[in-house]
This record gives C-alpha cells, structure tokens and sequence, in this order.
C-alpha cells in the first residue's frame, strides 16, 4: 500500500531516526496539539464530578445512580479503546485522531443540552466512544513522530504530566464552570477545545499506519466491552438489591463468562483485538495490573472527596476545584520530576517511591471527620497522593510500551489507557456501592436522623478509602516485585551521562 501526500509509514522496530525518514520539523507543535486532545480526554473523566451533585439535583439522578455520570463515560472509553487502538493503527493515526476529535465535540454538544438522566447517560457512553478512538491514535502518534530516544523521552514526560495531572486539572475547571457558568458547561466546553484542535492538526500532525495484518476483532471487541457492561451493572445491583441478590449474582457470573470468553477467543483468532504477547512481557503485563489498582483508587478518592467536600462541608464547586489545585499542582510537578529521574534510578525505585506516598495519603483521609482542616490534614493528603501518582504515571508509560513493535504499537498504547479507565470505572462502581451499603447499615443501627446521616456518609466513605488505600498498597507491592529496567536499558555507570541511557519508550 502506497502512501497518500503527506503520509508518512511509522519506522520498524528497532529502526532510527537515520535509517528512517527525518524528523518532522513540525514535531513539537504537533505535541502541543495531541497534549491539548489527550487533556481534553483525560479532564473529561473527572471535569463533571465537581457538577454531578449539580446535576444530580437538577435531573433527578438517584445515589445508586449517580456513579454512572462518570462510569457511562469511563466504561464505554475503556471498554473500546482496544478497538480505537487497532482502529488508528489500521485506518490511519491522523485520521483516527480527527474523526475522535469531532465525534467528541458532538458527543459532548448533547450531554449538555440533557433534559433527562438518561440522555446525559448516553452523551457520556458517546464522548467514551470518540474518547477510545482519541486516546490511543494521540499515544501512537507520539511513537512515530519522535524517533529519538531523548526528544521521546521529553515528549512521554509531557505527555505522562497531563494524564496524571488532568484529572485533577477537571475537578478545577469543573468547579470554576459550575459556579459561574452552569453544570452543563462541564461538556459544553469540549466543543471549542476540540475544534481548535481539530484545525491545528491539520498542518501539523502527519498520518501514519501499520501495515500487514489488518483485519478487526469485532467478536473480541463486543466481549470484551459486554464483560465490562455486566460487571459494572452488578456492581451497581449491589448498591440497591444487595451482594446476594439474584441480578447482581446474574451480572457478576454473567460478566466472568463473558471476559473468559475474550481470553479464549483472543487466544485462538488469527487477528486478536488484544494479541496476548501484548500482555506476556513482564514489565508490560505488571504495568497494565498496576495501572487498574490506581485508576480504580484515584477516581474514587476524587469522586468521595467531591461529596464530602460539597455535601459535608459546605463548599461551593468553586472553592470545591479550587481545594483540588493542590493534587494538580503537586502531579504535574512530580511527572516533571519523574521523568528527570527515570534515567538514573530506573522504573521501580519510582512507583515503589510513588506508591508508598499513595498509600499513606489514602489512610489518612479514613480519618475524616466532619469538622476536619483543609490546611492541617486534606491539603497535606493531596499533596502526597499527588506526588505519589506523579511518579508512578511516568514510569508507567515507559515499562507498559517498552520493547512494542511498530505493528502493534496503537493497541499496547490503547492498554495503558484502557487499564486507567477500567480501573477508574470499576473503582467508581465498586466504591459507591461499598460507600453506599456501608452507609445504609449505619442507619439501621443508628436510626435516619440529619446527625446520622452526616455521621454515616463519613463512616461510608472511611470504609471506600480503606479499600483504596489497600489498592494502592497492592500496587506498590506489585511493583516492587515484578518491575524491572526494559530489557537493554540499565542505571547509567558512574560517570557515565544521564542523557545517554534516557530509555527508548518504545522498541
């Protein structure tokens, strides 16, 4: 296959920059055009928590209910990023990343002008949808546009700052639409951010594609998203019928078989959606795991931090995004740092670092109490778990694309979104539901007085931080003991320059 004007292939394994095409002299306005896209993606995840009580309110959105303002869009992301992986790959990484940048914008046009939960549901599983086709096409294009180990590295450590740091970055913007425009404006404002994107792209981001091998795992892909679905489904169940009950069994079996049947179809189909080689390396399939724990922690923490702040205390959404500024300030600063320091100390020293951190910031916060100091305990808490998940995004990124070949370059950067997502989505799901009955068993054995209920939602969310804390704890300990320096890279020797060792992020 021929290439069209302005293609470009993406160099072979193991390739260079000199044996290779030049590198695009447009490189680095092309970075600052895919950091923009991968924000909007990445903020969108938490921009409408600090709007959901708005919404919730405003709809008629049930507790039970409410999780899935953030779950309808981190499910549908995750769940098809894999196919928007292989997509990208395939079809093109530049048209790919043009299409998801105006489906988004479209998707994110109907969630604001919502009248009903149902709608609002609907626009987020869409934005998820153009969201799986952005991600990875964006992830990708990094790989092929900057050949050089060292420009690479720069380039991951920009990109690893906003996907740590936009999370936290939406839960200010979110606060600041909320207060002064209306909740809406938490989607509304996608639509400008994408078309400027969208026109800077044009000029400056070159297409690329993989070639041989170019068929698509539609089973693979249904699957895999249905097993998702199911589970998230059952997780809620839980939250109003009960662990025990009959549809929460149903989904939660049901979500089992269908997953182990991606595996197994996966395993046997000549063109996999997730080829398992992917997943065999044992840097990779260790940062793939890891990266579930702490997406699943995070978004919890944000989504409990959220109510409490506005529901417990009193915040307005302004001064709500505005105590997250902390946790955005913090993660953007210890990426930055993180990507300085992975050359010299290598991938584990960080994430064990990191994870520790995390860990400790999440076990305070099970001691709120309603009458608790920003200054004094939750500020301090932010700052640490924001340090922590600073210095394990960055190492992330190397281990989980180190050693990937050129062809399957699109779906490994599809994984490392895909876990962060899938954490986030089944975290949210799980936590509320644990939130929610633990909540529910405090008022019967204390009756549904206003004191007991304020006193339950601090006893529900110390029982959803606990188990975060024990998700990070599980993170670190995986990363300790599974995470090593990708085969080839090593600590520089003494004397030897730093510059000279920065990792090759991908083969």
């Amino acid at each position: 296959m021929s290439n069209t004007p302005g293609e470009t292939l993406a160099p072979a394994s193991g390739s260079t920059a000199k044996d290779t095409a030049p590198p695009d002299r447009r490189r680095w306005w092309a970075l600052g055009v895919i950091a923009i896209a991968q924000l909007m993606v990445v903020l969108d995840a938490t921009v409408v928590n600090i709007a959901l009580p708005s919404a919730q309110h405003a709809l008629g959105i049930s507790d039970a209910d409410r999780q899935w303002m953030v779950t309808a869009y981190t499910l549908t992301f995750g769940g098809l990023l894999l196919l928007g992986g292989r997509i990208a790959d395939f079809f093109g990484r530049r048209r790919t990343f043009l299409i998801g940048l105006i489906g988004f914008a479209g998707a994110s046009a109907l969630g604001g002008a919502a009248v009903n939960a149902g709608t609002l549901f609907a626009a987020r599983g869409l934005q998820g949808v153009f969201g799986a086709l952005l991600a990875p096409a964006a992830l990708s294009l990094l790989t092929v546009t900057f050949t050089d180990v060292k420009e690479r590295a720069r380039a991951f450590g920009v990109f690893g700052a906003i996907s740590g740091g936009g999370a936290a970055i939406g839960l200010l913007a979110g606060g600041v639409l909320t207060e002064y425009a209306n909740w809406r404006w938490c989607l509304l404002v996608n639509i400008p951010i994408a078309l400027i994107a969208f026109a800077a792209a044009l000029p400056l981001v070159r297409e690329s594609r993989a070639h041989g091998d170019t068929r698509y795992d539609i089973p693979g892909a249904v699957l895999a998203t249905a097993g998702l679905v199911a589970l998230v489904y059952g997780f809620t169940e839980a939250a109003t019928d009960g662990w025990g009950a009959a549809t929460t069994v149903s989904y939660l079996v049901g979500a089992a078989a269908l997953l182990a049947t991606f595996i197994w179809w996966e395993a046997r189909t000549s063109h996999p959606l997730l080829p398992l080689r992917v997943l065999t390396d044992r840097n990779r399939g260790t940062s793939f795991l890891i990266s579930i724990l702490i997406g699943a922690g995070m978004l919890g923490m944000f989504l409990f931090m959220t109510y409490y702040l506005q529901e417990n205390r009193g915040y307005s959404a302004l001064r709500s995004g505005v105590a997250y500024l902390p946790f955005s300030v913090g993660i953007i600063a210890a990426a930055t740092t993180a990507a300085q320091l992975l050359p010299r100390v290598g991938p584990r020293r960080l994430m064990m670092v990191g994870g520790v951190l995390a860990t400790g910031a999440m076990i305070s916060l099970t001691q709120l109490e309603l009458d608790t100091s920003y200054f004094g305990h939750i500020m301090p808490a932010f700052l640490a778990m924001s340090f922590g998940m600073g210095l394990m995004f960055v190492p992330l990124s190397s281990t989980s694309l180190s050693g990937v070949a050129e062809h399957d370059a699109g779906v490994a950067s599809a994984m490392l979104n895909t876990t962060q997502q899938i954490g986030g989505s089944l975290g949210t799901a799980l936590l509320n539901t644990i939130f929610t009955t633990a909540l529910a068993n405090y008022l019967v054995a204390h009756g549904p007085s206003p004191a007991a209920q304020a006193d339950g939602a601090i006893h529900g969310y110390s029982v959803a931080f606990t188990v975060s804390a024990v998700l990070f704890a599980v993170a670190t300990v995986l990363a300790v003991a599974f995470i090593r320096n990708p085969e080839g890279e090593r600590p520089p020797a003494a004397g030897e320059p730093v510059e000279a060792r920065v990792p090759a992020l991908v083969g």
